[in-house]
């Protein structure tokens, strides 16, 4: 058993929309293949990963260290032999030798999309969805296949108004969320007001609507914004600063009682762990959004998880950013929070497999072996290409 090939393109996921701080004209992903000489019901085993949105595709570093690195490796130094398997932690271990401690920016990323491919070819090994095979391994042993998932959407375009922007948002409603999401930040704080209560107008009972900064506040803005959405129920204040800021998440819980979330742009265990040291989180209302296809992967988040779980923190206040079925996997086998979800953006990567439906803000996993790509077609029709 071993790998045979590893293959990556660069995808364009643009859109003509902005957050606070980027807009996403120029955004792309890498989309990556790894390919076994393993073969279950007739076919060659391949695992597919991809990164998460806000990025950019790895390609380079992927293809200057770290697939050199797995493709020269002797492949008996890969494997689990316990279970006649690839093993994700000794893959991990190889892409990252002669790497230093600490700078976690775009290599995460690079190794965080390898990472997910393989232990999509893992879980297609042992013919088993991912969510099983994480159970079994580091859960309960019984997954929990019903995952809450939020719309995220609300962004900045151009000349959508506020009707607009309530079209949008109703348009989540109808598709049977309860809880959406729209962007603050870009704009003056008055307007972001109108923005907030314009869609608060559609909720229903249960109903609720979260913001995001993306890290766009000083803790002067901070603390204006926080005065401000206190007169609001909201679900959460998403990243208000910097977030490596750790001083001013921990001053801004200080001027809002009302949950807050956080660390979708911590790339590491290590800076995870000065958030929950630092931070001011706290552990009975935040959310950690913290996403392993864009922080070294799977293999790291548990990890993080462990890290979380000596910290007093369930992983049920875990909600991933990213809106991608790997984190479903993930939420679904390890008892996260639930996961983001996408519905018009950035696809065909974001989503569910076909047909899977979103009731009261909560979808069912179907059972698919591995993460469950090839049950969305229109990506799975760009993954196979990639690796034929």
């Amino acid at each position: 058993m071993k790998i045979v090939d590893i293959v990556e393109t660069t995808r364009p996921i643009q859109s003509n929309i902005r957050n606070a701080y980027i807009d996403f004209s120029k955004m792309t992903l890498s989309l990556v293949a790894v390919v076994t000489d393993v073969v279950r019901d007739g076919k060659r085993v391949v695992g597919y990963g991809f990164n998460s949105n806000g990025r950019y595709g790895q390609g380079a570093l992927m293809r200057e260290r770290f697939l050199p690195r797995l493709l020269e490796a002797d492949p008996a130094t890969l494997l689990d032999a316990e279970r006649d398997n690839l093993d994700p932690h000794k893959v991990w271990a190889t892409m990252m030798t002669n790497e230093k401690p600490g700078g976690h920016g775009e290599r995460s990323v690079a190794v965080g999309t390898i990472d997910m491919a393989v232990w999509d070819a893992v879980a297609k090994i042992e013919g088993k969805p991912l969510f099983q095979l994480l159970a079994e391994r580091y859960g309960t042993g019984t997954p929990n296949r019903k995952v809450f998932v939020y719309a995220a959407g609300g962004y900045y375009w151009p000349g959508q108004g506020i009707e607009g922007l309530e079209r949008e948002m109703r348009s989540y409603l109808d598709r049977g969320y309860s809880v959406v999401k729209k962007k603050i930040g870009g704009a003056s704080l008055a307007e972001d007001c109108k923005r907030i209560e314009a869609v608060l107008k559609l909720l229903g009972p249960g109903q609720k609507l979260a913001v995001d900064a993306n890290g766009r506040f000083d803790l002067k803005t901070a603390i204006e914004y926080a005065k401000a959405l206190s007169q609001y129920d909201l679900f959460w204040y998403e990243e208000a600063g910097d977030p490596l800021d750790y001083a001013l998440q921990a001053e801004l819980a200080n001027h809002y009682a009302g949950p807050m979330a956080t660390g979708e742009n911590l790339f590491s265990m290590q800076d995870a762990r000065n958030l929950i040291r630092y931070g001011g989180m706290r552990p009975d209302r935040d959310w950690l959004q913290f996403d392993c296809a864009l922080s070294y992967g799977l293999v790291e988040y548990l990890r993080t998880l462990e890290m979380l779980k000596e910290n007093g923190w369930s992983p049920s206040r875990c909600v991933p950013h990213g809106g991608h079925q790997m984190s479903l996997a993930i939420a679904a086998g390890l008892g996260l929070g639930g996961n983001e979800s996408y519905p018009d953006l950035f696809q065909p990567y974001g989503g569910f497999p076909d047909g899977v439906k979103v009731d009261n803000s909560h979808v069912l996993l179907p059972e698919l072996p591995g993460i469950g790509f090839e049950g969305k077609a229109d990506l799975y029709a760009e993954m196979k290409a990639l690796a034929a």
